[in-house]
């Protein structure tokens, strides 16, 4: 008889949380090395590096955000502005990094106003790039906007990107977010608007794991509410009928369609690894975590309530250990 699947609840030992740092630049060592300089004040590699990354949006979306979030990111990009004025890449990085600045020090209203007027600078001297919006989508995010706000800085990114994978990852997220007194609702609007993206996505978009998103952020709100376990195993939210026809289709276009080269494709794993060991699958989790290597992110595994990495970690631990 196999042993029972390890709790990824909060942790009943006393101490603080893991030192583990959890890198947001995933597997692209281009933006790693860019990254390096950059928060060194050298700001060339990440001008040649946005240069070069052109009309990929997402690919962008994911570098820029990646270079933004470095305690210095608003001097040197205010630095790299100073050579280069009328820069639509270094406004665009100033943008952001206000945002992360906002994000990471809770800063006052003022700070907040700096970093949206950067955004929306930015957005005018690039009409057609949807990463200025996915800044104010953070933005809206971090300050609590309303669903109007929130719904509307969405469109702005998708009219320009219909399949932009961290926006819909965010409105996802905003969406899991409204009723959380109903617990387990499979007629949530969060499954509906998951549903129609991957609908309208095109067969390789990894929008078709949106649905397995949509219903991890749904779980993240239920504990926060109080509504559900925080052990997803025992909690009964990834083991009804719905639930394992999300992860099955998910997993089967991961066995199909397998995007490593879409620069978010280790979220996404992230994402479906966690489905499928709190499902029970440990064999298909373990082919998920042999993908992802080293590069875990904090959500979903932070969903519980816990230290994200150790239950990573253990969940890992599981699926690679059992036959």
């Amino acid at each position: 008889m196999s042993p029972p699947p390890p709790p990824l609840g909060r942790s009943r030992r006393r101490g603080g949380r893991s030192d583990h740092s959890f890198d947001p630049a995933l597997d692209d060592s281009d933006l790693i090395d860019a990254r390096h300089q950059f928060a060194q004040g050298r700001w060339t590699r990440a001008r040649a590096l946005l240069v070069g990354t052109g009309s990929d949006w997402d690919r962008r979306g994911h570098r820029v955000l990646a270079l933004a979030g470095i305690p210095s990111a608003v001097d040197w990009a205010r630095d790299w502005l100073i050579a280069e004025p009328d820069s639509a890449d270094a406004t665009t990085l100033l943008g952001c990094a206000s945002v992360a600045r906002v994000r990471h020090r809770r800063a006052a209203a003022d700070e907040a106003s700096r970093a949206r007027e950067a955004c929306l600078a930015a957005a005018g001297l690039d009409p057609a790039d949807p990463t200025p919006w996915l800044g104010l989508l953070l933005l809206d995010r971090t300050l609590g906007g309303d669903g109007a706000d929130t719904g509307k800085l969405f469109e702005e990114v998708r009219s320009r990107h219909p399949e932009h994978h961290h926006a819909h990852h965010l409105m996802a997220a905003h969406l899991a977010e409204s009723r959380p007194d109903v617990g387990q609702d499979p007629l949530h609007e969060v499954y509906d608007f998951a549903a129609w993206a991957a609908e309208q996505a095109p067969a390789d978009s990894p929008l078709a794991v949106l649905p397995v998103i949509a219903h991890a952020e749904r779980y993240r709100v239920l504990v926060a509410a109080g509504t559900e376990s925080d052990d997803p195993v025992a909690s009964g939210h990834w083991s009804g009928r719905r639930a394992r026809q999300v992860m099955r289709t998910a997993f089967d276009w991961w066995l199909e369609w397998e995007r490593e080269d879409h620069p978010r494709h280790r979220t996404d794993l992230n994402f479906l690894a966690h489905a499928k060991f709190c499902e029970g699958r440990p064999a298909e989790a373990a082919a998920l975590f042999h993908r992802i290597g080293p590069h875990a992110t904090p959500a979903p595994w932070s969903y519980s309530g816990g230290d994200p990495y150790p239950a990573f970690l253990a969940a890992r631990r599981f699926a690679l250990g059992t036959p």
